[in-house]
């Protein structure tokens, strides 16, 4: 059995994050709720608690990650790792599109991302639309 995170732990990945999530960009103010901590590598496969296992999902970007570490490239029908939010600079595998409402991977593990987390999924979509229409997306950092 494993322990809760300490709030610190979470509080610290959170800051880290900019309060936005990891994978989609969705930020916790704009969305009206708090976010969860995900493992990058899930603890089912031996991940720990150690900050660089940790960063910033929503709750769809969470649920869809599931224990996956790898995904498939849409592109080429190869399976790649997914995206790391702590080693890997998001802008180095994704891109905005559409004015802001698509996310396009750049790379084999950009898309295989946007692939498994469905991080262009209808509801989401629609969002980003509101956001941007209210100056608050894409996000700049």
């Amino acid at each position: 059995m494993t322990l809760p995170l300490s709030a610190d732990t979470r509080r610290e990945v959170a800051r880290r994050a900019g309060h936005a999530c990891a994978y989609c960009r969705s930020r916790e103010a704009v969305v009206g709720a708090s976010f969860t901590v995900d493992h990058i590598i899930p603890q089912a496969l031996g991940g720990s608690d150690a900050l660089d296992n940790l960063c910033l999902a929503c709750w769809d970007c969470n649920r869809l990650k599931h224990i996956q570490i790898t995904g498939i490239d849409p592109q080429t029908g190869d399976r790649v790792p997914l995206f790391n939010p702590v080693s890997q600079i998001w802008e180095e595998h994704f891109a905005w599109e559409a004015r802001g409402t698509l996310i396009a991977g750049r790379t084999p593990i950009g898309r295989a991302t946007v692939n498994q987390l469905q991080l262009n999924r209808p509801i989401l979509v629609r969002a980003r639309e509101l956001w941007i229409q209210a100056g608050w997306h894409p996000p700049t950092d």
